[in-house]
């Protein structure tokens, strides 16, 4: 379905200022996720001390002076939707994990894997979307950068 090639799952658990990105808005974004790997779950949290799915989205957004809306269903209306053949880094990456409605988000850093903040007990983290787990789950894609 997505045609995602394989990828090493490799996360870095420090966090820090990512090096400034010479690329678009994706690549800073992606970036910047990147830098919040291994960050702490919390659930309603939009910070580094601790952060839930849309709230890191928004964070990263923040921090790449985009202003983006808070909560998984208002990021999916608010962006422009991408096939999945179509994906770049800073994308995000909606699933219908709990429920029959789209509540969970995250960043697409390419390579088929994406950065969220998965649940409570588990710190920010990549997953691969070609994983079978979020493969079954996948609600679409999104483009609020330019």
């Amino acid at each position: 379905m997505l045609g995602i090639l394989p990828l090493l799952q490799a996360c870095s658990t420090t966090r820090g200022t990512p090096p400034a990105s010479p690329g678009n808005s994706g690549t800073r974004i992606a970036a910047l996720a990147e830098s919040q790997l291994g960050a702490p779950y919390r659930f309603g949290g939009d910070s580094p001390q601790g952060f839930d799915c849309s709230g890191l989205v928004r964070y990263v957004f923040e921090q790449a002076g985009l202003a983006v809306p808070r909560t998984t269903q208002q990021l999916q209306q608010a962006a422009k939707p991408v096939p999945a053949d179509r994906l770049q880094p800073g994308d995000l990456v909606f699933f219908r994990i709990a429920s029959g409605r789209v509540d969970h988000v995250g960043i697409y850093v390419g390579d088929g894997a994406f950065i969220h903040a998965p649940r409570s007990g588990r710190p920010v983290r990549s997953e691969l979307l070609g994983d079978d787990y979020y493969l079954r789950r996948y609600a679409g894609a999104g483009r609020l950068w330019r």
